[in-house]
């Protein structure tokens, strides 16, 4: 079983930011409080472009991040997230070691 990380890559709209950070904020919580299988879950903001932020995720292993995405306040976060995007997400996966 290997553990999986992720490395999720958004770039949110001018004036978008407190919109978006209020709804990932929801997002994070509810992760953190509903899924055993996530090992940790953060947003980050670039220091050095304030419209760019990361999301930082490891996963026990696949199935864990296969569940994370089929959450009903996962799938409730996109139609929110979508309007304070400037880009799509760029979303890397990875081996944990």
């Amino acid at each position: 079983m290997t553990a999986i990380g992720v490395i999720a890559t958004l770039t949110v709209a001018a004036g978008k930011n407190a919109e978006f950070e209020a709804v990932f904020t929801e997002l994070v919580s509810s992760v953190r409080a509903n899924e055993p299988g996530n090992e940790f879950y953060s947003l980050t903001r670039s220091k050095t472009n304030p419209q760019v932020y990361k999301v930082l995720e490891r996963y026990v292993d696949q199935a864990a991040l296969d569940a994370h995405g089929k959450t009903d306040y996962f799938l409730a976060a996109g139609p929110k997230l979508a309007p304070c995007l400037a880009a799509a997400p760029d979303i890397e996966v990875l081996d944990a070691l």
